[in-house]
């Protein structure tokens, strides 16, 4: 019982080191944003064609859109992983 967990724990251990390499970039209007994850903001680049308010706005739609690709590739990989809990 305790080695099953031991197993448990080292594969998780393993997922999650798997999990930090992944990335997704997400770009629109020339506003683009990369998460790992972690769900850490790795990289930003904005776009000196739209207004402050334009990028604002199309910031926080690519944030959102990084993380909810982020959270479906993480699941997946859980799943994939056929760590059961």
């Amino acid at each position: 019982m305790v080695f099953d967990q031991i197993k448990k724990l080292q594969e998780l251990k393993k997922l999650q080191d798997e999990f930090k390499k992944e990335k997704v970039t997400v770009e629109k209007r020339g506003v683009q944003v990369t998460l790992n994850g972690n769900f850490e903001v790795m990289d930003i680049k904005l776009s000196a064609e739209l207004g402050t308010e334009e990028q604002q706005e199309v910031l926080k739609q690519c944030l959102n859109e990084a993380r909810e690709k982020i959270q479906k590739t993480l699941a997946n990989k859980m799943m994939a992983s056929g760590i059961g809990f």
